[in-house]
């Protein structure tokens, strides 16, 4: 289960926000040092959020030879309101992916944040190079992605070589739109990104607020711009340490262990869904639905695939799961696909500019093996402890064993003396970015503090549903004063779990 859903949810949550009684009036910011453009010219752009104003920025390529070919970032802010006096500066915020777009991110996190909070940043959204409204934006094969999917799960040795050819396939399709881009898609570029903006915005220090892979940008650029940093909040946080094949493996156990929690929780409701009275019981339903699709998809829309996906998208937050109950028992006793079909595409389906992006940056930071009978051998080995998930997210990472690009033997490595305290908020039982990731993250990042949601599996505390009023409350302390936990580690605070939904 990839990082690809990483804030899933956020999008849902922006039609939350208040909408502001009138545009903000546009902001223009000087920058203070020479070389950096002359002016970032905010307009408004409602077509992104209401209320939020947008710009753009040209950045380096390859900021080993900065005067050569350039970029564009789309950028989002929502204006502080707060008198001068006391106004805290510029939050950037990330979603994660990667590939996801972050420009509405701004208004999501003005929403959550109290007002009063809020209101005194320029909170700051931004679609990474690649992404979104940036130029380029990638679109490798469109067609790529489209349902019906080949199965996940090879029945023959002839099934797998077959969607190994069409890994290739896409990687040399990347290789062929984007040779000259792909070299420079590394998270390391993406965090210099962030030190161009810091300088456009002609402040000494940003503040940044990640979640998910957005943990990973700031991790790297908290290790090359240590004194750059005012305050920082990681939530979901990704292990610097095993980006990205390690991550992906660990993933597979903790996606099967809440996968069986959404089994479970509908088996406690066996009397609304009529899917099984116990965990096991749930499964096996759907994989009557997943063998079922399989023998007969419907046309263009709906496979044995897209049922995965729908189902890995509840993985990160327990609000999808009455939704995903209610369209398995549908199908299944009332042969009514519709429901199933609706969750694929507001849930389940992925953009393929996100999907081309989530390739050039996580095949490109770190070295992936190459030869496929090691990806086949780890791949079945997990299948005795994660065999609902693991295939799924084998194929969704298997253009990297055939990309043009080849990382670094080793991740980049996170920590640097000199970084402020830093707040992690992490639940106990995250699928995509795993409990003791984030403690390996926790260590390499010694002045952080950590708070764990325990007993929870929600992904994105900050913005999760229903909201967490204790992690809300301990990233508002942070930002407000920079007031960090004191509780012994390695655990510094912990935040009871939110209730879990009723049909």
């Amino acid at each position: 289960m990839p990082h690809r859903r990483a804030l899933a949810i956020g999008a849902a949550l922006v039609a939350l926000a208040p909408p502001a009684a009138a545009p903000p009036a546009p902001r223009h910011t000087t920058p203070a040092v020479p070389g950096a453009p002359a002016v970032l010219h905010w307009q408004p752009c409602p077509s992104v959020s209401w209320g939020l104003v947008c710009s753009s920025l040209s950045v380096p390529l390859d900021y080993a030879h900065p005067q050569g070919r350039r970029i564009i970032l789309a950028l989002s802010e929502a204006p502080a309101t707060a008198g001068p006096g006391q106004r805290l500066g510029d939050l950037v915020v990330n979603p994660g992916g990667p590939g996801v777009p972050g420009r509405y991110l701004a208004a999501l996190v003005q929403s959550v944040l109290p007002a009063s909070l809020a209101s005194r940043y320029n909170i700051i959204g931004f679609d990474p190079r690649g992404v979104g409204a940036s130029v380029p934006s990638m679109h490798c094969d469109p067609t790529y992605l489209q349902p019906v999917q080949p199965d996940y799960v090879p029945a023959t040795q002839a099934d797998e070589l077959a969607l190994e050819a069409k890994a290739r396939g896409y990687a040399q399709a990347c290789e062929r739109r984007y040779g000259w881009l792909l070299p420079y898609m590394t998270t390391v570029d993406t965090a210099r990104d962030l030190g161009s903006l810091r300088v456009a915005l002609g402040v000494s220090r940003i503040s940044y607020l990640g979640f998910s892979y957005g943990t990973y940008i700031g991790e790297v650029y908290a290790t090359l711009f240590p004194h750059r940093v005012a305050r920082m909040v990681l939530d979901s946080t990704v292990d610097p340490q095993g980006v990205w094949y390690a991550d992906n493996l660990a993933q597979d156990v903790a996606a099967q262990a809440r996968m069986h929690a959404l089994f479970a929780w509908t088996a406690r409701y066996a009397s609304t869904y009529h899917l099984g009275t116990t965990a096991a019981g749930v499964e096996a339903a759907f994989l009557r639905a997943r063998a079922r699709l399989a023998a007969s998809p419907v046309p263009h829309q709906l496979g044995p695939d897209e049922l995965d996906d729908d189902f890995v998208a509840g993985l990160y937050s327990t609000s999808v799961w009455p939704s995903l109950a209610a369209a398995l028992a549908a199908y299944l006793h009332q042969g009514s696909p519709a429901v199933l079909e609706t969750l694929y595409a507001t849930i389940g389906a992925t953009n393929e500019n996100e999907f081309a992006v989530y390739n050039a940056v996580e095949c490109s930071d770190a070295r992936w093996p190459r030869d496929w009978q090691r990806w086949d051998t780890d791949t079945r080995r997990l299948l005795s402890r994660a065999p609902l998930v693991t295939w799924d997210n084998t194929w969704f990472n298997a253009a990297c064993a055939f990309w043009p690009v080849t990382g670094p033997a080793k991740p980049f490595r996170v920590g640097a003396p000199g970084l402020p305290g830093v707040l992690m908020v992490q639940a106990s039982l995250d699928a995509a970015t795993p409990y003791p990731g984030a403690l390996q993250a926790h260590r390499d990042l010694p002045s952080s503090r950590m708070v764990v949601v325990e007993g929870d599996g929600n992904h994105g505390q900050l913005v999760s549903t229903p909201p967490n009023l204790c992690v809300i409350g301990y990233v508002a302390r942070y930002l407000a004063t920079g007031a960090l936990p004191t509780g012994p580690g390695p655990v510094n605070a912990t935040c009871p779990p939110a209730a879990l939904p009723t049909p």
